[in-house]
């Protein structure tokens, strides 16, 4: 069964975590979405969709790649996919 979730937290983040760390992630198990930093308000959002399991591991990888970064208000919620990703994991800059 298929899971849409969509993820926000405001931290510090390194240059290249997007790439480095979360679309890596998101590639590495096969799943499909969006990745973008908003820098005036210094907020990650992620938009993640696959299978419901493959989705939780995201998540748990996420948390061990973040490292030494502060993820403050985290926020992760279900999210009715809205459009087709194309069964790939973009980061939006």
């Amino acid at each position: 069964m298929n899971k849409c979730l969509r993820v926000t937290f405001v931290g510090d983040i390194p240059e290249g975590f997007l790439n480095n760390v979360v679309q890596k992630i998101a590639k590495n198990l096969n799943l499909e979405g969006t990745v973008q930093l908003v820098l005036i308000e210094n907020k990650v959002k992620i938009i993640v969709c696959g299978d419901r399991d493959i989705v939780d591991q995201f998540i748990d990888h996420l948390h061990k790649g973040a490292g030494k970064v502060s993820l403050e208000s985290l926020e992760i919620e279900p999210f009715l996919k809205d459009k087709d990703y194309r069964g790939v994991f973009r980061v939006i800059e």
